[in-house]
């Protein structure tokens, strides 16, 4: 079977594949949030990537391609992704320690509306009104979030939720270059590759913060494994979603998370999120919903030009 042809097979399937990465996800930030007061930025961080091979490891070796895996062309550019994925990690991270679970998540929601500025500047995409405009609807929503942070003058000495939020807004600006170094390595090295890569380099990385660390208790080294299986197998799932189903179909539902983040916010840390919050998220969702399926519309297009015949979503 072709690629083609094994590709968007079972679109109910990817969905479902997508929405358990989300869990999955939303699981590992909710033990971090949990062990954020005790242990060090850098060694969860260290745990995220050194236990999170464990489940793509196996999996990887499972299939048989682990040695296919390693072969790359561009290190560089793995390098250059790992640095700004870790320092997007890390600084989210952070932002839990100040924000509610909810609040963190929203203000992060702006990563894929900046991911069109920068697809602009360094892959030299053009992008016309319709996108610019969401960007911009998307970025008021984040303003909204912001509100109470902004009445209260920023004052980041003072404010621990100010600075929970410029930790929130920096992690989604490299979030979003992440994201375009990942397009960049996407036309060179599979996604095994790309993921293997991410996780051993982030490893390295985040060891170099050793000196900070504190000897876990058995409880939390057990946590600390489980926030690098947790994400393991959420990056897992997430690739495999996107064999059974398009992207424009699948991305959409990265914003269901939202629901998890407020349950376990709630039931766990006692957060209710603020109005400015629910207003504010569903402008940056909306914005997000509609950039995602304009850019599968302008794709289909591209795709029409290329065959000379209009193509079926």
């Amino acid at each position: 079977m072709t690629a083609a042809a094994s590709l968007n097979t079972n679109p109910a399937f990817g969905v479902t594949l997508k929405i358990l990465s989300v869990i999955s996800f939303t699981i590992m930030l909710t033990l971090v949030k949990m062990m954020g007061d005790r242990i060090p930025v850098g060694e969860l961080l260290f745990a995220r990537n050194i236990f999170g091979l464990i489940p793509v490891v196996a999996v990887i070796a499972w299939t048989g391609h682990l040695h296919d895996a390693l072969k790359t062309t561009s290190i560089v550019g793995h390098v250059r992704r790992a640095i700004a994925g870790m320092l997007a990690m890390g600084l989210w991270f952070a932002a839990l320690q100040h924000l509610p679970l909810p609040e963190a998540t929203a203000i992060v929601y702006a990563a894929p509306l900046l991911v069109v500025v920068f697809a602009v500047f360094l892959l030299g995409e053009r992008v016309r009104v319709y996108r610019w405009s969401a960007v911009g609807v998307g970025l008021l929503g984040v303003i909204v979030i912001l509100v109470p942070q902004i009445s209260s003058g920023f004052d980041v000495a003072d404010n621990a939720r100010s600075l929970g939020a410029v930790l929130a807004l920096s992690a989604a600006v490299f979030m979003a270059l992440a994201s375009v170094f990942v397009r960049q390595l996407a036309g060179k090295d599979s996604t095994s590759t790309i993921v293997l890569y991410f996780l051993m380099a982030g490893s390295v990385m985040t060891l170099l913060t050793a000196p900070t660390w504190v000897m876990p208790t058995m409880p939390e080294f057990l946590a600390l494994v489980a926030i690098g299986v947790a994400g393991g197998i959420g990056q897992l799932l997430l690739t495999q979603a996107y064999q059974h189903a398009e992207a424009s179909l699948i991305a959409p539902f990265e914003y269901t998370s939202m629901i998890w983040v407020v349950l376990l916010g709630y039931f766990v840390f006692g957060e209710v999120p603020s109005v400015y919050v629910i207003l504010g998220g569903a402008i940056v969702i909306a914005s997000g919903i509609f950039v995602i399926f304009r850019e599968r519309q302008l794709g289909l297009q591209r795709a029409e030009r290329k065959v000379g015949a209009p193509l079926r979503p």
